[in-house]
């Protein structure tokens, strides 16, 4: 596979020329205002999984509607632990108990959230997205789904419920709320820097090969995967560019990271046409805190997998075992 963007080298002078849109910090405030529609529920459920205790969430996300997550603890847990926080790529889902593994063997809480309405392309969700009737015409995915207005955007919805989800893990008895941690692959990578930009006090983030950074860039440069949706869509609606980037605008991680304090560790890859290495490093730049990146010099979209778990578990044994 051929470099797909901008050289090692070129992306430590790479900025991003993405436009803030005026009133960027009042539109979040006022989709957040508000305490959550009621707790979370934590049910447990039998699994044969010996050594971790698996509990099934419900937890109220945008207008108080449900959102499913698996809550995974070490077996015998009774004292509050660090949590690691997850959300899943590009139209996966939750999964089963027996994929939510990793953290809660490394000793953390591990709270891992279903992504409404997705779920069905590469691993199981069970949440609906309840979406509003006028969402307007889109392309299939859901990078277009309400483009015409931020308010009735998906992506509004989503990280509503990502902001509602870390709250609950916070306020679980079994979570020391001083030691969350955020952390996600493509999407998931994407909402991590959301939840950096819009949640106080975060002990350290992790977003991986992220999507939804520097989105008009992707969407020119990216030859695989989400983007295209918008570009599909605009190769349609030709007058509608400035407008869908405006929505888009709203849910970028380049504005997010303004906002960011917490420790980050990012990767990117060399060779990834569905998240342009650029549109990481627009992000990664623009970052306000403490950050580092990993850089996979000869591989695509699936980053440094195994690997880059290793990596990712000193960073967080660093920032939530001090």
């Amino acid at each position: 596979m051929p470099l797909s963007d901008l050289t090692a080298e070129e992306l430590l002078a790479y900025r991003s020329t993405a436009e803030e849109p005026a009133g960027f910090d009042a539109f979040w405030a006022g989709v957040l205002s508000g305490p959550p529609a009621g707790p979370a529920r934590f049910e447990p459920v039998p699994t044969s999984l010996k050594t971790l205790q698996v509990y099934d969430v419900s937890l109220p996300g945008h207008e108080g509607q449900t959102v499913k997550a698996w809550f995974v603890v070490p077996a015998g847990s009774t004292s509050p632990l660090p949590c690691v926080v997850e959300f899943p790529g590009y139209n996966g889902g939750r999964g089963l108990p027996e994929d939510c593994l990793l953290y809660a063997s490394a000793g953390y809480a591990h709270l891992f959230v279903d992504v409404r309405g997705q779920g069905s392309g590469w691993r199981r969700g069970d949440t609906e997205d309840l979406a509003p009737a006028d969402s307007g015409p889109q392309h299939p995915g859901f990078m277009t789904r309400g483009i015409q207005d931020p308010a009735k955007h998906f992506y509004r919805r989503v990280i509503t419920d990502a902001v509602r989800a870390v709250e609950a893990a916070k306020a679980h008895p079994l979570v020391d709320p001083a030691r969350v941690a955020v952390t996600g692959i493509s999407q998931g990578g994407g909402l991590t820097l959301a939840m950096a930009g819009l949640v106080p006090g975060l002990a350290a983030v992790a977003p991986d090969v992220p999507f939804l950074c520097d989105m008009r860039r992707g969407a020119e440069r990216a030859a695989t995967g989400p983007y295209q949706e918008v570009a599909g869509y605009l190769k349609v609606h030709r007058e509608r560019v400035d407008g869908a980037f405006h929505t888009l605008s709203h849910f970028d991680g380049v504005h997010f990271a303004k906002r960011a304090s917490a420790p980050a560790l990012f990767s990117a890859a060399l060779m990834d046409t569905t998240c342009p290495p650029s549109t990481v490093y627009g992000a990664y730049h623009n970052y306000a805190g403490e950050k580092r990146m990993e850089l996979y010099r000869f591989n695509g979209h699936e980053g440094g997998e195994s690997f880059q778990n290793a990596v990712r578990l000193r960073f967080l044994a660093e920032h939530l075992h001090p």
